[in-house]
């Protein structure tokens, strides 16, 4: 019988919407459930897992909710356990580099949500630390992994668009005030001091997706504004939302390709999914969300003419196909905690570290920067 592995696991963030749902009980808990994760050359990875957290109270039912024994609000005496060697933070951005930096110096491998940093010079510092101790470090990337994106990068390694010309992207949903309707977004979002705003939030993502699939962004033009003005926070208390909510920005790429994205907690939904990217190219197009990818090739493109005076009589979205799954796709989280784990303990290949999430972080500032200055901003990614 093939060995099982165990692997030390400190959670710090778990109470979090993210920490919990995603990372806990759909990814960790989930690869227990199925066994652990198996190896190329048998065996099994099991994580063994520490919850860490401020609220005693929280941590002690949530361990209870799932049959986890080990749990702590000293992050210091977690990191200390020998038998523990990965350090994962769900914390808010705000918490999180001083906890990375405890894990590095506790010679911890480290995964963690995205951003880095608050900054891109700290996230920078950050990756130059972890690799100076020769930890193995993650940033999470879980767009990449989800079924939606992963139908489109097979469509681009398989040549199907030909030259890309542009990609143009729509993300968002309408977060309610919190007053007549319960926020489904936690506040500390809509507050600049603790770290909030869509542009941080949401432009670390769209750099690794357009890094990826498209090229390196090369320059970016952005506009920010903040809609909704005032919020009422968990406590039934309304607050000054000061941070950016929306933000609408045009991302040049090597390659020449144009990416235009907007993203927004002050739009309601007319899409199939929250998050929508068409990708047009000289062969086909496509558009890809979370799950499903609809295409439409060169040779199936209908000849549509502008008459305002005529109603249209065609139904255009009844003119693309459906791409199959041609495979099975799971959790997208799950999926990169499998790879991350891999690659900690059988050196398996992962390129979604420190690094690539200080480019992330570096774009936002970029985007903000724009906004703030008015002017299109350049960026010296390599």
């Amino acid at each position: 019988m093939a060995a099982r592995r165990s692997i030390g696991i400190v959670i710090n963030g778990v109470t979090g919407r993210m920490g919990y749902r995603q990372h806990l009980v759909r990814s960790l808990l989930a690869i227990r459930e199925q066994g652990g994760v198996p190896l190329t050359g048998g065996g099994h990875i099991w994580p063994e897992l520490i919850l860490v957290g401020r609220d005693p109270d929280k941590l002690a039912s949530i361990a209870a909710r799932h049959g986890l024994t080990e749990w702590t609000t000293d992050l210091d005496a977690a990191l200390s356990r020998p038998d523990v060697e990965v350090y994962f933070d769900a914390q808010v951005t705000a918490q999180r580099e001083k906890a990375i930096r405890q894990a590095i110096a506790a010679g911890k491998h480290i995964y963690t949500e995205k951003p880095l940093a608050e900054s891109s010079g700290a996230a920078e510092e950050l990756a130059e630390l972890a690799a100076a101790a020769g930890i193995r470090s993650g940033v999470v990337q879980d767009k990449l992994f989800l079924p939606g994106l992963r139908k489109l990068k097979r469509l681009i390694d398989g040549g199907f668009f030909g030259k890309i010309l542009s990609v143009r992207g729509e993300f968002g949903y309408w977060v309610f005030e919190g007053d007549w309707q319960t926020a489904q977004r936690p506040s500390w979002n809509y507050r600049l001091a603790d770290g909030g705003g869509i542009v941080m939030d949401m432009f670390p993502h769209w750099n690794y997706v357009l890094e990826e699939l498209f090229g390196a962004v090369r320059a970016v033009q952005c506009t920010t504004v903040t809609h909704i003005e005032s919020r009422v926070d968990e406590r039934g208390e309304t607050y000054q939302a000061d941070a950016d909510d929306a933000a609408y920005a045009i991302f040049e790429l090597e390659g020449g390709i144009v990416a235009q994205l907007n993203s927004s907690w002050a739009v309601r939904v007319y899409r199939d999914e929250l998050v929508e990217f068409q990708v047009d190219g000289t062969e086909g197009s496509a558009v890809a969300g979370l799950r499903g990818c609809r295409i439409q090739h060169r040779a199936t493109t209908p000849k549509p003419v502008w008459n305002p005076d005529l109603p249209v009589t065609e139904s255009f979205r009844d003119q693309w196909t459906e791409v199959p799954d041609n495979d099975e796709f799971d959790n997208g989280f799950k999926v990169q905690w499998e790879a991350f784990l891999r690659h900690v303990v059988a050196g398996e290949e992962f390129h979604w570290d420190f690094e690539s999430g200080a480019r992330g972080v570096r774009l936002a500032e970029a985007g903000l920067q724009s906004a703030s200055e008015g002017r299109r901003i350049e960026l010296g990614n390599a």
